[in-house]
């Protein structure tokens, strides 16, 4: 199997969405949805296609470091 027909999440993006949504209390808004919760955030990433997922999830990251002041992911 390789790894763009793996559905699932890789060990370093899992890793960093628990370290952005880790104790979050605003929420980041990716297509107009907002995410708290890592949970809610990786059921999100696992419904898109592959090239979907990683364009949401650059976002996710951007918008952390965003909403951090630049310091962290």
């Amino acid at each position: 199997m390789t790894e763009e027909s793996d559905p699932a999440l890789g060990r370093s993006q899992r890793r960093l969405l628990r370290r952005i949504f880790n104790g979050r209390t605003e929420p980041i808004v990716v297509d107009g949805q907002p995410f708290l919760t890592f949970k809610a955030a990786s059921r999100f990433l696992l419904a898109l296609t592959p090239d979907a997922r990683e364009q949401a999830f650059v976002q996710m990251r951007s918008a952390a470091v965003r909403l951090s002041g630049g310091a962290d992911a």
